[in-house]
């Protein structure tokens, strides 16, 4: 607590340490969301930028972890709509789920691109809740604190999103 308090003073020490303990958690976190390393890495950077100018803000009796997530998704969720949601699925996170193996490795390939085009076909909102929820299996109280809403508006949203992703490979052709 003690730390916590030193670094809404102002102290450039405290948020020196707060940002060593908490910047690979921050990092993995944004990865998650934007799948692009070397974005992930200037996005981080950016996030612990603003955690710094807004120092004053902070309550010392919040969590920072959850905090800085907060601050950190709301970065990668304005990134993921300037760049068009390219980068949230890209070929290793489909590669990194578990799928049964396909009789042919064209069939394989043709399922992926069409889940690749589903997730684009998402609305951003959506796109980063099934991204963090189904794909990278967060706990629902982890993405809602980071995206600001309630444990039940993940679970409507990851319900939503399943709706469409099913709708939406049907309509590819693609029965899951």
């Amino acid at each position: 607590m003690e730390l916590l308090e030193r670094f809404a003073g102002g102290e450039i020490e405290a948020f020196e340490t707060l940002f060593q303990s908490h910047q690979a958690d921050v990092y993995r976190w944004v990865v998650c969301l934007v799948r692009d390393p070397a974005a992930a890495e200037d996005l981080t950077l950016e996030a612990f930028w603003r955690i710094y100018r807004a120092h004053a803000r902070f309550d010392p009796a919040r969590c920072f972890g959850a905090w800085a997530r907060r601050i950190a998704t709301n970065l990668a969720m304005e990134h993921l709509r300037k760049a068009g949601r390219a980068v949230m699925v890209g070929e290793e996170m489909l590669e990194a789920q578990p799928c049964p193996p396909a009789p042919d490795s064209a069939v394989l390939a043709d399922t992926r691109a069409a889940l690749r085009r589903a997730f684009a076909s998402l609305p951003v909102k959506l796109e980063a809740v099934a991204a963090l929820v189904l794909l990278e299996q967060q706990p629902y109280t982890e993405v809602a604190s980071a995206l600001g809403i309630s444990v039940e508006a993940v679970k409507s949203r990851e319900f939503r999103a399943v709706r469409l992703l099913r709708k939406e490979l049907k309509e590819m052709g693609v029965e899951l």
